[in-house]
């Protein structure tokens, strides 16, 4: 299993964009759970931390195509890096200014979604120039998925350390200096500043004009729905199981089920279409989404937590072969990045719908006073 992985990170630069990649990510992958926790920080209701996470993924959603796009036509270093400093300072402000006054707040996220970089489209278009087989190309896209799971794995542990170690305001601003860090390592290297789209057709829909795309992004719309909702609902269940450090679990388990899962299914080639084998992934992922209502004790449940999260790596793995397959030419950072859009306004629809849901469902033991309240 190992093997194929090693042979990916001895490629020269392989290793720098991933790593890099993955560092500048954190602010966007630790996002709706950093904003959750300093909101409620702040005294904030479960509405109001899930509507600001909300307007996050929203405006990361309209920002990572149009990004793309100009990626495409501009390169990756003139994009990329002016965009990670842009999300990183709004998220600042809302750092030092907090809920109140709240509109400051809704611009300040909003703000920082909407220039979030298209680091992972940027990862993906890199890799045929890094990697000059298909084959490795294919196993990259597998370790792309994986290594975010290590992202989503440390990435909310990481949260609730500087959460107990400083304070909420910590969290954001640390995650944000190592996203810029992580942007700047990917563009200053060899492979991101000589990075050229390849010749496109002008057409207003650019990568929308994919058919199969636009079937593929609307089957994430619903898979992204799903694993937002998880991140509110989880914050009342861990707090009457144990408080943040069993959300950080939690959270954490989603990602280390589907590392494991991913490094299985990242280890062989697989036969036929990917198409087909697709809808065989979110079937079972899906399923292993049911149990979760059972809501059993914490050991349980972070248990059952990472079994929700065995498919989720092996099908966005497989997303990534159809996406490369059916990008119009010219248009690879593009369609990646409406691949993150789908799935970030799905997961953003998820947590606002949630925290409602989650508030109206818990309103006696919410009004209630306890210790905690005090």
């Amino acid at each position: 299993m190992a093997a194929g992985y090693l042979e990916i990170l001895r490629a020269r630069h392989a290793a720098r964009l991933l790593a890099g990649t993955l560092v500048g990510r954190l602010p966007n992958a630790t996002a709706a759970i950093a904003v959750v926790l300093f909101v409620r920080a702040e005294g904030g209701s479960y509405s109001l931390a899930g509507a600001l996470a909300a307007v996050y993924g929203v405006a990361n959603a309209v920002g990572q195509p149009v990004l793309g796009r100009l990626v495409d036509l501009h390169g990756q270093p003139r994009v990329q890096l002016p965009a990670a400093l842009a999300s990183a300072v709004a998220m600042a402000v809302f750092a030092f200014t907090g809920v109140d006054p709240l509109p400051l707040a809704y611009a300040a996220v909003g703000a920082a979604g909407l220039f979030t970089p298209p680091l992972e489209g940027g990862l993906r278009a890199l890799w045929p120039s890094v990697l000059r087989r298909e084959d490795q190309v294919h196993t990259a896209y597998a370790m792309d998925a994986i290594a975010q799971e290590v992202m989503f794995t440390v990435g909310p542990l990481l949260v609730t350390l500087c959460v107990s170690l400083w304070s909420a305001e910590a969290a954001l601003l640390v995650l944000n200096v190592l996203g810029v860090l992580g942007a700047l390592s990917v563009v200053v290297s060899a492979p991101s500043r000589a990075w050229r789209s390849a010749p496109r057709e002008a057409h207003w829909l650019g990568a929308l004009r994919s058919p199969g795309l636009l079937v593929l992004l609307g089957a994430f719309l619903f898979i992204g729905m799903a694993l937002g909702s998880i991140t509110v609902a989880s914050v009342p269940y861990a707090d009457d199981h144990g408080g943040d450090a069993v959300y950080g679990w939690l959270m954490a388990a989603l990602g280390l089920g589907a590392l494991l899962g991913g490094s299985v299914y990242g280890a062989r080639s697989w036969p036929g279409a990917p198409e087909r084998r697709l809808r065989v992934l979110v079937a079972l992922l899906a399923g292993c989404y049911l149990p979760l209502t059972l809501m059993p004790g914490a050991v349980a449940m972070v248990a059952l937590t990472a079994l929700a999260g065995v498919f989720l790596a092996p099908a966005i793995a497989c997303a990534f072969v159809i996406v490369d397959r059916h990008a119009p030419s010219g248009t690879v950072t593009e369609a990646f990045s409406w691949l993150v859009t789908t799935f970030t306004v799905g997961a953003s629809v998820g947590t606002g719908v949630a925290g409602p849901v989650v508030e109206a469902g818990s309103y006696t033991h919410l009004t209630l006073p306890t210790t905690s309240s005090v």
